[in-house]
Order: structure tokens, then C-alpha cells, then sequence
């Protein structure tokens, strides 16, 4: 028996996590070897087949200032999974993003128990907001290698003397998998006149405070200017379910709310506004006009501006990818219902405007690699067993 241990957090990491456990364990059947998988993650990386020691969908944040709330339940997960490794030595670590515990636990292992070999894989943005070298070193100093899924982050890395190696980005594969346009509006029941709008607010617990508000308001203002048009929420976590349900009668907009299925909602989309994350590159692989926002307290926006120094190109994948305005971005005080309606309804009624996204989306996807990403990253683990 082979036992692979991988830490990740957050709903993202959940999603990257549960495709890799697809990967590793399709791949040890055909190679025979007996293989067990450990994590920190959640649900889909336990329907995929890893053995959940503790779930970290729930105790992620965004940030300084939310983060605060986070840290016993965090540093509870992390002594777990401290004396996990400690009674229970894997053969292998693979972590995934989720910084600052996946930095505890990468020192931990290296200190503690240095045969084993540390990979990871999808490494911490560093690559576009760090505001110092430390993450970024500690990470090059316990990883034996960095699975890098976009350019800008290999050379990151690479330039500071990690080894690295550029995959391509997982998601290129499980677009592959979801329904078609076609199919997915034929599953929900969309008509040919009707514009679909997806609303992705939150898939954590902040983001209901500070995204909602701002995404149902300019729901409102579209369903005013559109006589036919539908809002399309797909559930991102179970507990969020009630709250949305309650915004969707306060706020009274038409919106179907996908408990099931909920990819197909992407799918479907004629316009998608979202949060700031891997969703919106999910979109842009999609083919989906999107307008992105992105907000958090005023504490913490003060004190990345004023304390941090806290500067960026581009929040959003899409535009990160090419370090251009390929998505709207609308952040802080600019993420309010009148902009993020006014977007959206240039990218309704612009042609050009849409055709000029759809273009940029070509072109973005062409840099993040050739398909089979998971399956070389599963090879080179399991070459290491």
C-alpha cells in the first residue's frame, strides 16, 4: 500500500484537488499499485475517492481583516493533519495553493520528516501580489518541485531557484467534460428568447456580505431593462442555500437557484457576473461574457493600500493569464450595482465589444497548455512511489 497525502483549502482547491485524485488513482489502477489517498479538502475530493480528514471548504476567507475568524478552526486543521503525519508517514505530500497552511505544513515536513518528497502543485499567486520574498522563499527552500499551472507562475518561481515545470491548467480538461451549450440550456429548461444570467456571488462565507449585495442590485436593475431575462445561481456550498434564497425574495428578481447540476449553469450562460476566482477562468474557457467584482472590508482594502503598499496589474485569471484587460474587473466602491449593470449590458448589446472577449479568450487559452494535465502530474507523482 502507497499512501499520498495532499493538503488543500477552499472551494477552488476542493475542485483542483478532486480532479488530481481522479487522475492519481486511474493512473495507479493501470500502473498496480495500491494506492490510498489522505487530505485535507472536501466533498468532490472525497466523491473522486480521497479518505477526508478534515474539511477546509468552510474556514477559508479573503482578506486580512475576515481572516481573523479563521484562525483557531485553522490552526486546529493544521495540528491535525501535524500529528496525521507525524503517527501516519505518507509517501508522498502534493499540496495545493491554500498559502499560509500549506507554508506551516510544508516546513513541518521538511524539518520533521525529511524523506518524504513535498510537490506542489498550483503554488500560491506569489507571482502577482507578493509584497515580500518569505512565502515565496520558504516555499523554494521545502519543495522538491512546483507543478506550475500558468506561465507567469513557473517563471516566478523558476527565477527565484525552485524546480519547477509548467503543466497547463487543469481546467482545460474539465471544460472538455461539461455539458455543451446546447445540452445545458436544454437541461434547464432556457428558452431561445431568453437571456440567461448567471450570478456566481460566493463560495465563501465574506463574500456573501460583500458580493451579494452588490450582484442581486444590478439584478435588479437588468430584470427593469430586460423584459426577458433570467438569473441563474449555481450553489457553490449547501449552507449557503438559505441565504440566497432570502436575497432572491428580498431583492425580487426571476433567479433559479441550481442545487444539482450546477455546472450546467456555466454552460448555459449568456452573460455570467462573478466573483473574483478560478469560476471566471471556467468561463472564459466557456466561451461566456463575464464582468468580474471583487470586494472585501474597508479594513482591509485601508490597510492593503496604506500599510502593504499593496498594488496589482489584474485580480482576475482571464486577465492575469496575459497580464491585459481581457474581463471588466470592478473592485471596491467601483463593484456597485450601476457599474456592474452598465457592463453588463455593453456586453449584451455590444457586439463589438463581446466579439473583442471572445477573441482575447482564444488568445488567452492558447498560453495554458495542451490537455492531459492532470494525468502528467499523476505520472510524475506516482514515478516518485
Amino acid at each position: 500500500m502507497k499512501t499520498i497525502f495532499i493538503s488543500t483549502g477552499e472551494v477552488s482547491g476542493d475542485l483542483q484537488g478532486a480532479l488530481l485524485v481522479t487522475a492519481l488513482r486511474r493512473l495507479a489502477d493501470k500502473l498496480g499499485i495500491d494506492l490510498e489517498i489522505v487530505a485535507l479538502g472536501g466533498r468532490k475530493m472525497a466523491a473522486a475517492g480521497a479518505k477526508i480528514i478534515a474539511d477546509t471548504t468552510g474556514i477559508s476567507s479573503m482578506g486580512m481583516w475576515e481572516a481573523l475568524a479563521y484562525l483557531r478552526p485553522s490552526w486546529q486543521v493544521r495540528s491535525l493533519a501535524k500529528q496525521y503525519l507525524k503517527t501516519t508517514p505518507p509517501d508522498v505530500v502534493i499540496l495545493i495553493d491554500y498559502i499560509i497552511s500549506n507554508i506551516e505544513l510544508g516546513n513541518y515536513i521538511s524539518q520533521q520528516l525529511t524523506n518524504i518528497p513535498i510537490f506542489y502543485y498550483i503554488a500560491p499567486q506569489e507571482w502577482v501580489w507578493s509584497i515580500g520574498n518569505k512565502k515565496s522563499d520558504a516555499i523554494v527552500e521545502f519543495t522538491n518541485k512546483i507543478f506550475a499551472i500558468f506561465p507567469g507562475e513557473a517563471k516566478y518561481y523558476a527565477d527565484r531557484g525552485a524546480k519547477v515545470k509548467f503543466v497547463g491548467h487543469p481546467l482545460i480538461d474539465r471544460v472538455a467534460t461539461l455539458s455543451s451549450r446546447d445540452i445545458a440550456r436544454d437541461k434547464l429548461g432556457i428558452s431561445d428568447d431568453e437571456v440567461a444570467i448567471a450570478l456566481i456571488p460566493a463560495s465563501r462565507r465574506q463574500e456573501l456580505k460583500y458580493l451579494l449585495p452588490a450582484i442581486f442590485g444590478a439584478a435588479q436593475q437588468l430584470q427593469a431593462k430586460l423584459p426577458n431575462v433570467r438569473f441563474w445561481i449555481p450553489l457553490s456550498r449547501d449552507e449557503f442555500r438559505s441565504e440566497i434564497e432570502c436575497a432572491i425574495d428580498s431583492y425580487q428578481i426571476k433567479a433559479t437557484l441550481v442545487t444539482q447540476n450546477a455546472d450546467l449553469v456555466l454552460s448555459a450562460a449568456d452573460l455570467a457576473i462573478t466573483k473574483c476566482g478560478t469560476v471566471s477562468l471556467e468561463l472564459a474557457l466557456l466561451n461566456i461574457p463575464q464582468v468580474v467584482i471583487y470586494r472585501v472590508s474597508r479594513v482591509t482594502a485601508w490597510l492593503a493600500k496604506n500599510v502593504f503598499k499593496f498594488a496589482i496589474p489584474y485580480i482576475s485569471p482571464p486577465n492575469l493569464v496575459e497580464m491585459k484587460s481581457i474581463v471588466p474587473e470592478l473592485m471596491q466602491d467601483d463593484a456597485n450595482p450601476d457599474r456592474i449593470t452598465a457592463a453588463s449590458l455593453e456586453l449584451i448589446f455590444d457586439r463589438e465589444c463581446r466579439d473583442r472577449m471572445l477573441a482575447d479568450y482564444r488568445q488567452m487559452r492558447m498560453a495554458l497548455g495542451e490537455s492531459g494535465v492532470c494525468d502528467r502530474v499523476a505520472a510524475e507523482i506516482l514515478a516518485k512511489l
